[in-house]
This record gives C-alpha cells, sequence and structure tokens, in this order.
C-alpha cells in the first residue's frame, strides 16, 4: 500500500454499462467489486504491477452513445490472478491460464461516489487539464488508462466533489 497521497496512483477504468456499471458496483457487497475480464496483455501489466491499494478510479462508461466519467472509486485489493480465466463456464475463459502460471490479473475497487453529472467526451476535450486525457487519444482503446493526479483533482473541481481519498482536502 502507498503511504501517503504523493505516492497515490490514479486510474481510468473503463467498462460497458451492459457489462458492468457504476450503479452495480454501488450496489455490490461493501461496494466492493472484482475488476475482472481484462484480455489485453497491457492493462494486464498495470493490473499485476502498478496498481495499488488506495490508487483512486475515475469510473468510465464506454460503448454507449455518450461515453462519460460517471463516478470514483478506489483500488482496495492489489492485483492477483483473475479466476475467471480458470472457469470454462465464464466469458472470459482462457484455457493458457492456468493456476501455476496466471496469464490474467484483476483488482478489486469499491465505489466511493457518483459524479453530480456525467462527464462527457466533450467535457473532456474543452478543459485545458481534461483535454490531454489518454482516454481521449486517437486509437487508445485500453481499459485500464493512468491518470495524472491534475486530472484527478480537476474531475473533482469540474464536479464539486472534495477529494474522497483524502479526506476532503
Amino acid at each position: 500500500m502507498k503511504n501517503n497521497d504523493t505516492d497515490r496512483g490514479y486510474w481510468l477504468f473503463k467498462s460497458e454499462p451492459s457489462a458492468f456499471s457504476i450503479e452495480e458496483l454501488a450496489a455490490s457487497d461493501n461496494q466492493t467489486a472484482e475488476w475482472d475480464g481484462v484480455r489485453n496483455y497491457q492493462a494486464r501489466n498495470r493490473l499485476r504491477d502498478s496498481i495499488r491499494s488506495g490508487d483512486g478510479v475515475l469510473f468510465y462508461h464506454s460503448n454507449i452513445k455518450n461515453p462519460a466519467i460517471v463516478g470514483l472509486a478506489s483500488v482496495t485489493r492489489e492485483g492477483y490472478p483473475d479466476h475467471t480465466a480458470l472457469d470454462p463456464l465464464s466469458d472470459h475463459y482462457d484455457p493458457r491460464s492456468s493456476e501455476e502460471s496466471p496469464t490474467w490479473y484483476m483488482v478489486d475497487i469499491q465505489y466511493l461516489a457518483h459524479l453530480p453529472r456525467p462527464l462527457t467526451r466533450e467535457d473532456l476535450r474543452s478543459h485545458p487539464v481534461l483535454s490531454e486525457m489518454d482516454v481521449l487519444k486517437k486509437g487508445n482503446r485500453l481499459s485500464i488508462q493512468p491518470v495524472t493526479r491534475k486530472q484527478w483533482e480537476a474531475v473533482l473541481d469540474v464536479s464539486g466533489i472534495a477529494d474522497p481519498l483524502s479526506g476532503g482536502k
């Protein structure tokens, strides 16, 4: 676990709301859920190697008419093998993965808040800090993307939300 706010990482996690939505996260036991099913090696490496407990997550609804950042979450469990890859009945099954040599990883995240209104791609493009987000870059379709502290703070500022990760500071 990172020791303080300066060590904290920030991420944007994309999910199609038909697969898993911010509402489902908020309704989960302890408002916590596994972020499973990631099947891209670069995103997998971030889940396994870079994302830490206490990191902030911008929850992004993708593949809808107006994709948008819709809420905030935090990482509560660092990367561990994605058990859905081992389940032949799972949509995320991967016969190349095994308990001895897992191919895929996941983290657990906990719901923090809905944004008062979704921040659409147009909103992001029109903001001097948010316009630099990876999610707006052509060809960047990764489901796990880094976010800078300034971008995290800009989302909070635009949304009028105190930072839930630093006790409202």
